[in-house]
């Protein structure tokens, strides 16, 4: 059983989307998708600088087109399941057939735009919590006033607040952490800082009739899978204030009866936290077209037919 799960912001690395554009039909598509969100994804994913990614409003769109033209270089194919990782869940939710490839896009450009709005009202970030025990952990930052925005299970939370309360994090670590690392976005997703947000992708959601999932859809809300496009709707809205459950995603993966995970474009991330906590399970990120092979065989071996 094969599940194939897209990553969030901060997976972005200057120059990823170059080798893709090189498939056939890919930068035509990519130029469409461009024109209907009046955003360059080409030159953000070919030519522009860390700092440029960064920004909310083009890291966003730019990671789920990336997904997107990924996934399609793949060719047919029948995953049991799909899920993505905060704004991933817009990438999944077109590999579901809940959304189009350019309804999807269009959306994420929005609440790229919205959250790069509220994030510009206070001086927020996120910083990930390698190790520890996960209660001990979550009852310190709460204790310092953070929020656990991503739950990610296999011994990472990754917090979320203002800058101060980050760095008061790093000088004082919950018991058990090795390390806190300061990630590349630009706000602290995920919180009540977001609430903002939530109102304009909520207007801009109205305007989208979603269809019912054709692939089991898992949720970042509480792990579970979801059975309407409206229900995904709803969820991919309030999902911008609320945390990411990525523990019970996988914990929901399990139950399923999963052998396989493949995460596209931009793939790492995942994979990564898959190899700790669902043991025995095989694993492959897709980087490059290099990597398209290996994901075929694995294709053929763990999906449906």
């Amino acid at each position: 059983m094969l599940v194939l799960v897209a990553p969030g912001q901060g997976a972005q690395t200057p120059g990823f989307l170059t080798p893709w554009l090189e498939l056939p039909g890919a930068a035509d598509r990519v130029a469409a998708w461009s024109d209907a969100i009046g955003l360059d994804l080409a030159h953000y994913g070919t030519q522009a600088d860390a700092d440029a990614i960064r920004d909310t409003a083009v890291a966003q769109p730019l990671l789920v087109a990336a997904g997107i033209l990924s996934a399609a270089a793949l060719g047919d194919m029948a995953p049991g399941a799909v899920a993505g990782h905060s704004v991933g869940e817009f990438t999944a939710a077109s590999f579901a057939g809940i959304l189009d490839d350019t309804a999807a896009l269009t959306l994420v450009r929005k609440r790229g735009l919205a959250m790069a709005d509220a994030a510009a009202v206070t001086e927020t970030g996120m910083s990930a919590l390698l190790g520890g025990d996960p209660e001990v952990s979550v009852a310190h930052l709460e204790k310092l006033g953070l929020t656990p925005a991503n739950v990610n299970g296999a011994g990472q939370i990754v917090a979320a607040g203002t800058l101060e309360q980050l760095a008061a994090l790093a000088e004082d670590k919950p018991e058990g952490v090795r390390k806190v690392v300061a990630l590349k976005v630009a706000g602290a997703f995920h919180t009540h800082h977001m609430a903002p947000a939530v109102d304009a992708l909520a207007k801009a959601a109205a305007d989208v009739t979603p269809a019912d999932p054709r692939i089991t859809y898992v949720s970042n809300k509480d792990g579970q899978a979801v059975a309407t496009g409206a229900e995904v709707l709803d969820r991919l809205v309030g999902q911008v204030a609320n945390p990411v459950r990525w523990d019970l995603c996988m914990e929901t993966f399990k139950e399923l009866g999963v052998t396989a995970l493949l995460e596209v474009c931009p793939g790492g991330t995942l994979t990564g936290l898959a190899k700790r906590a669902l043991p025995g399970v095989k694993t492959l990120a897709l980087k490059t077209p290099d990597d398209l092979d290996a994901a075929r065989e694995l294709i053929a071996e763990h999906a449906d037919a």
